[in-house]
């Protein structure tokens, strides 16, 4: 395992790292600590050549714009909460109304943790090298209650395992979901869309959406619609039956144990490169979002190619959308006596 970290460039005079870790299979990963971005993962297809498959920028700057969350952590809560608030314990919440298009409240405010510069640590070890991201998010940032000290650990190990950890504190009760918010294409970043890679998720449930994309409470099947992956399906056939050929849905994690707590969410395969991902989690749904919404600006990426819908694919895991509204949806509050703790490990192979 090598690690390299070098300067990406200043925000107010504060400098900001880009740190890039690799392997011994010629995988490198690189993550900068504004937004604890994921910035480029470079790896061989099975004809041995190197390709960066995640969707991003070249330089700070243009993280610096507004931007679809390339590769960046999502937090103090990922996804929308309707109308933007929320109750614990009589106390009403009002969070901003940043998502422009809905009018709600979306992946932690107008300046969520993607907007910050976090502080880090290197963990090295022989088989395995991991950056632990930290902050305190305080009382009443974005609305949100409680000083949060918060962690993030991005790692790569020789395996061609990329690891997506959080932990955090709380001294009042507030609630929290957090993600990582990567738009993968097994091909390439820049060479065309997700439609020909295969797809399946290990669900047989989602949370359907009314208007404004905000949850109904409803759980519903996935059998015989568009969202229905569990088998292996090519992405473009279950598109084709989709209002706009568009997937932005959370999918609720069936409970197939993969091992220790971590559950298989997906598995996403692309034969022209050969190229597999698989990924497991200890959080009970993941967020599938094909990228639909891309060609609404004009998003001239790495190497200046431009970057059109169905370019790339999130898989958003994490708890379900507006869950502090449903008491039957698993709960995303956290004590001050309680520690959260989520896992993700997205594992890449090749198949010939």
């Amino acid at each position: 395992m090598k690690l390299y970290i070098e300067e990406f460039g200043h925000i107010n005079k504060e400098r900001v790292d880009l740190i890039t870790l690799s392997n011994n299979r010629g995988t490198t990963l690189s993550v900068m600590n504004y937004g604890c971005i994921i910035t480029s993962l470079i790896m061989a297809d099975k004809h041995g050549c190197l390709d960066d498959i995640v969707l991003g920028y070249d330089c700070l700057e243009k993280y610096l714009v507004k931007h679809p969350f390339f590769g960046a952590v999502v937090g103090r809560y990922a996804n929308r909460i309707e109308q933007g608030e929320f109750f614990i314990k009589n106390p009403q919440y009002d969070l901003e109304y940043n998502e422009e298009t809905t009018g709600q409240h979306i992946h932690g405010g107008i300046r969520g943790f993607d907007k910050y510069i976090w502080a880090y640590d290197i963990e090295n070890k022989e088989r395995s090298i991991m950056i632990h991201f930290h902050r305190v998010s305080v009382d009443g940032e974005s609305g949100y209650p409680g000083n949060l000290l918060v962690s993030h650990t991005i790692g790569l190990d020789e395996d061609n395992n990329v690891f997506l950890n959080f932990s955090a504190i709380t001294d009042k009760t507030t609630i929290i979901n957090l993600t990582n918010h990567t738009y993968y294409n097994l091909l390439g970043h820049n060479k065309g869309n997700i439609s020909g890679h295969y797809l399946k998720l290990f669900s047989d449930f989602y949370t359907p959406v009314k208007d404004k994309i905000i949850t109904t409470g409803e759980i519903r099947s996935v059998k015989d619609s568009g969202l229905d992956f569990t088998n292996l399906t090519m992405i473009s056939k279950n598109m084709e039956k989709l209002p706009n050929k568009e997937i932005d849905t959370n999918f609720i994690l069936r409970g197939d144990i993969s091992f220790d707590k971590y559950l298989k969410a997906a598995e996403l395969y692309e034969p022209v490169s050969g190229r597999v991902m698989q990924v497991i989690t200890t959080q009970p749904a993941v967020q599938v979002y094909n990228a639909s919404k891309l060609s609404n600006k004009k998003w001239i990426g790495k190497e200046n190619y431009i970057y059109h819908s169905f370019d790339g694919i999130c898989f958003e895991t994490q708890h379900f959308p507006n869950s502090p509204n449903y008491c039957h949806f698993p709960s995303t509050l956290l004590e001050p006596n309680m520690v959260y703790v989520q896992k993700t490990i997205f594992s890449f192979d090749i198949r010939s």
